[in-house]
């Protein structure tokens, strides 16, 4: 019992240790304006690199993220008609594309997909 605790206290005195030590090391000493610029060919930056994202192009990429996935899904439905009940595998691949065509619909209905508002 006394080795498990023992061993315990050094793997937590170890671990603080490597934490304490890379916090110290992983700090910045000098924030340089050059070095905290963006660069544009040794040119100085027309304007701040650092310009808010639009949260519609965000969005959209999510939503191909999205459905991406789904059809990745969708493929190995061509290879396990062969290995299962073609009723079974109708109501699987039915069931998932009108799931998939429900959630479009409602993307387009809530006005996720319009570019332009």
């Amino acid at each position: 019992m006394f080795l498990l605790t023992s061993l315990s206290l050094l793997t937590l005195i170890i671990t603080i240790l490597i934490m304490f030590i890379a916090s110290f090391l992983s700090k910045k000493m000098l924030l340089n304006r050059e070095k905290m610029s963006s660069y544009e060919c040794g040119f100085d930056p027309k304007s701040s690199a650092r310009f808010p994202f639009s949260l519609r192009f965000f969005l959209i990429a999510v939503i191909f993220l999205i459905f991406d996935v789904e059809i990745a899904l969708i493929f190995p439905l061509a290879f396990i008609i062969q290995f299962s009940n073609i009723f079974s595998w109708l109501f699987t691949g039915s069931l998932f594309i009108i799931i998939l065509l429900f959630g479009l619909y409602y993307e387009w209905s809530q006005g996720a997909l319009e570019w332009k508002e």
